[in-house]
Order: structure tokens, then C-alpha cells, then sequence
């Protein structure tokens, strides 16, 4: 595996929510050991205050919004040949089902992605993703729910290599060219998906799923642990967008 490919996964443990967090409270805990008190308070504070503040539904409802709001649901009357549906996370426990294999991201993009080829006739899927951990591909998972799911084998492309999203876009150029094709991925994946995909120059239109953002009024509201997961995949997207750009 590349190394700027570890690496970057190493470093973006670190300024992500969890890692912040729990980084903080270590070295609070740290200087407790060392008996260098002022300096404990203070980590051990901000360490629990951002667990508060991410925790809280509200700041993570709006991180989640800003992300989301910016594409709405795919319009199903448009008739392209070409669904891109990206990969996510999976399992290979042949103890689960199929249904549980893969994660609820990538089980929500394989759904929006037949649902879209059924509706349109002649369309062909496209599956991407690596292995990771495990010894099958994203992509042939998602091949696999597709095919429960009646979709012919014929009708379905897969890129089993690409690790990211830069590297999925690159696979996907070499099918589709300039053509427009449907993209489909988690809403607050989205707007990085979207913005790397046109600097290369594909004509994408955006199917967004794997929606994240609730509807809730007023500001008493108790911190919960999944809303503290919500603000984790809202500052890794925020995080992408912010790290693409300066990449150029």
C-alpha cells in the first residue's frame, strides 16, 4: 500500500474528532502523571469540552447540513447510460448476511444505484473500491448485493483497485470520458466527491444518499454518542474538501 496512503489515514486520526479528543485526554493525563497541573487542566477541559460539543445535536446538525444542503435528491427522469455508485465500508463474516456485510453508507449507495438502473433501461453500474482489510473488494460487494437484487451481470462494471476518491475518479474517466454519468455516494461526501470529480473534467450529476441531517427545533438537547459520530463524518469531509484544495 502507498505510503502518502497511510500516512494520511495516520494523520487524519489525529485532527479528526475521536482522535482529537482522545489525544487531548491523553495528555492531560500525561501532565497529571508529571504533576504539572495547569498544563492537565487544561487538555483534560478542552478534551471534554469537545466531546460535549460534538456530542451536541444541534452543532452537529449544522455541520452535517452545511454538507448536505448543497445537492438535492437525484431527479429519476433523466435517462444516462452510466451509474457511478462509490465504495464504502465492508465485512467479509460469512456468519452475516449479505445485508449486514456491507456498512449502512455502502448497503444506502448500492440501493440508490439499482434503483436509478432500474429505471432506466440499457444503464450499466459501476462499482468501485479496494479490498482494505479484508480479502474481497468493495466493488464485488457491492457487484454482490446488486446481482441479489436482480441486476444483470452484464449490466454491472467493476473497479476493484482504486483506494479513494481521486483514484475512483481516475477509473471511472476511463470508461465514461466526457459522457454524463449519475454519481452516487453519502450526502456529505457529496460536495468533495463532486468537486475532485470536475477538475478532472467528468460531467457528473450528483445522486446523493446516506442522508445524516434530522429535523429538530429548539436547543435542549442531550449529547449522544451518535451524534458525536455524525460530527466525525462531517469533519473528515470538511477535512477532504479543505486537504484537496490545497493539493490543487
Amino acid at each position: 500500500m502507498e505510503f502518502s496512503f497511510v500516512l494520511k489515514k495516520f494523520v487524519s486520526f489525529f485532527v479528526e474528532p475521536l482522535g482529537l479528543v482522545l489525544t487531548l485526554l491523553a495528555l492531560g493525563l500525561y501532565f497529571l502523571f508529571l504533576k504539572r497541573y495547569l498544563y492537565a487542566k487544561y487538555f483534560l477541559a478542552f478534551g471534554f469540552f469537545l466531546t460535549l460539543l460534538f456530542s451536541y445535536p444541534p452543532f452537529s446538525n449544522y455541520l452535517v447540513n452545511s454538507l448536505e444542503d448543497r445537492y438535492e435528491k437525484y431527479d429519476y427522469s433523466h435517462k444516462i447510460k452510466y451509474i457511478h455508485v462509490l465504495g464504502s465500508g465492508h465485512n467479509t463474516d460469512e456468519k452475516q448476511p449479505l445485508s449486514s456485510q456491507m456498512s449502512q453508507a455502502g448497503l444506502k449507495r448500492v440501493l440508490e444505484g439499482v434503483m436509478i438502473h432500474k429505471k432506466i433501461e440499457g444503464s450499466k453500474l459501476i462499482f468501485t473500491g479496494y479490498a482494505g482489510k479484508t480479502d474481497v473488494a468493495t466493488a464485488m460487494m457491492g457487484k454482490r448485493v446488486a446481482l441479489a437484487l436482480g441486476v444483470k451481470e452484464s449490466d454491472i462494471i467493476v473497479g476493484v483497485k482504486p483506494k479513494d476518491t481521486k483514484e475512483e475518479a481516475h477509473f471511472v474517466q476511463s470508461i465514461v470520458g466526457k459522457e454524463k454519468f449519475v454519481l452516487v455516494t453519502s450526502a456529505t461526501h457529496m460536495p468533495r466527491s463532486m468537486e475532485l470529480f470536475k477538475s478532472f473534467g467528468l460531467n457528473a450529476i450528483a445522486a446523493p444518499t446516506n442522508f445524516y441531517r434530522v429535523e429538530e427545533k429548539g436547543f435542549f438537547k442531550a449529547p449522544d454518542l451518535y451524534t458525536f459520530y455524525k460530527s466525525q463524518v462531517a469533519i473528515h469531509e470538511y477535512l477532504g474538501i479543505l486537504w484537496s484544495r490545497i493539493r490543487g
